[in-house]
């Protein structure tokens, strides 16, 4: 699973949340920092409002909680979700023994990011995507 810390850099560096079934989030409060949260038409589901979006808990008694602002979510990407978002410039995900490299290629220019997980590899490769937009 992709990091709290790159999950919260995606969103500095404005990647866009659309919620759907089968997403993993966290909350922005220190009581729930260790808890993950999935969407699930059943449990948690995305509403629209003319007041923005909320992820509205469906009878969950034991969180107390009826929904929650989007922007009081932290979207924790899965690796499919990941490598979509890299589009045509991923080129591949080798593993190697200690790591795994994620290879993109942006403006004709070859970049490989390194890390021992391999969502946190995508996390960083669409980082420097992100940055190249701005």
């Amino acid at each position: 699973m992709i990091s709290t810390e790159l999950a919260v850099a995606l969103r500095a560096a404005g990647l866009v949340w659309h919620p759907q079934s089968g997403d993993r989030f966290q909350l922005d409060e220190p009581e729930f920092e260790a808890d993950v949260f999935t969407v699930s038409e059943m449990t948690i589901e995305p509403r629209e409002y003319s007041t923005g979006r909320i992820l509205a808990f469906n009878g969950t008694t034991e969180w107390a909680l009826d929904s929650v602002a989007l922007e009081d979510a932290l979207w924790l990407p899965h690796e499919h979700q990941l490598r979509e978002l890299l589009r045509g410039a991923f080129r591949g995900l080798r593993r190697l023994p200690d790591t795994h490299e994620v290879e993109i290629v942006v403006g004709g220019e070859r970049r490989v990011f390194e890390h021992p997980e391999p969502a946190d590899a995508y996390a960083l490769a669409v980082l420097e995507l992100l940055r190249r937009l701005e």
